[in-house]
């Protein structure tokens, strides 16, 4: 029996440095509090709560005043650093370069334009804590996009900021850019439409669309291992599913059906871009145990 990790899963570059200072900080000794979830995995969160991080909304800021924040990866609003300010809170900024590079674009745009002429349009989900740092930097003036229909919220009589979620799905933004392009050639009958297009995505997520549909079809069984809750995951397991109809989704080896093993000579594990590669490593060892048996 062949058991594979997907070399290319694993945290991405953003996940790792939001992970790392926050055990560099937890070393120190003292509390850590993380604001929302460091990482979209149950497990991985559930060990960082073990060397002493508490994970806390919001809303309970105030609640921890004196007291050192982390904020993760996906960026905050400007609302937060203002807070945390007010309550004499140590913020250790994990936000992901490529996030805060983004922040930092969008704000430049929406401060050096005026209303009449620009519209900054976001795409990328709603509700997304990245989402709602890009919109916080801007006092919510963007407008988000999740799919085509979206559009219709545009006005295309005046000059588009087009910005992506850095983790967004690279062909459905190109899919609504054309369309958003089509559409101001006809409005304003030019052959120059006024679109400003700026690609954000990570191009380390964009990477892994290939990677994962060629790991997935080079094995008989795949177990993709992901947090529910983790919209990446979501998104790299359809793909393996598409590629590989023998695929299953687990968080951790404790879901792991021993009924998949019949008939199969190779399996390949691999998950998202929030799953530690400790978490890889149990569930190939688990896998082992039971074939073992």
């Amino acid at each position: 029996m062949i058991i594979e990790i997907d070399p290319g899963a694993g945290f991405c570059f953003g996940v790792k440095r939001a992970i790392s200072l926050a055990e560099d900080k937890l070393q120190q000794g003292g509390k850590l509090f993380s604001l929302g979830q460091i990482v979209h995995n149950k497990d991985e969160e559930q060990r960082l709560n073990q060397l002493g991080m508490t994970t806390i909304t919001h809303d309970q800021m105030d609640e921890v005043k004196d007291n050192p924040i982390l904020i993760r990866a996906h960026g905050e609003p400007k609302s937060t650093y203002q807070k945390a300010l007010k309550n004499n809170i140590e913020l250790i900024d994990a936000t992901c370069p490529i996030v805060l590079k983004l922040q930092n674009e969008i704000r430049k745009c929406w401060l050096e334009g005026d209303e009449d002429n620009r519209q900054i349009v976001v795409f990328g989900k709603k509700g997304h804590p990245e989402v709602i740092g890009l919109q916080g930097n801007i006092d919510n003036q963007a407008i988000i996009i999740e799919n085509i229909s979206d559009i219709e919220k545009i006005d295309f009589s005046r000059p588009i900021f087009l910005f992506s979620q850095t983790t967004a799905d690279e062909e459905l933004f190109d899919i609504i850019k054309n369309d958003i392009a089509k559409r101001l050639n006809d409005a304003q009958k030019s052959s120059t439409p006024p679109l400003h297009v700026t690609k954000s995505i990570c191009s380390q997520v964009k990477n892994r669309k290939n990677q994962v549909i060629t790991f997935a079809s080079k094995h008989d069984l795949i177990i993709f291992v992901g947090g529910k809750n983790s919209s990446n995951g979501r998104y790299l397991f359809s793909l393996c599913k598409a590629a590989n109809t023998n695929s299953f989704f687990i968080e951790n080896e404790t879901n792991f059906n021993p009924g998949w093993l019949t008939g199969v000579k190779s399996i390949g594990i691999t998950g998202a871009t929030s799953t530690p590669d400790w978490l890889l490593e149990k569930v190939k060892s688990h896998i082992n145990t039971l074939i073992q048996r």
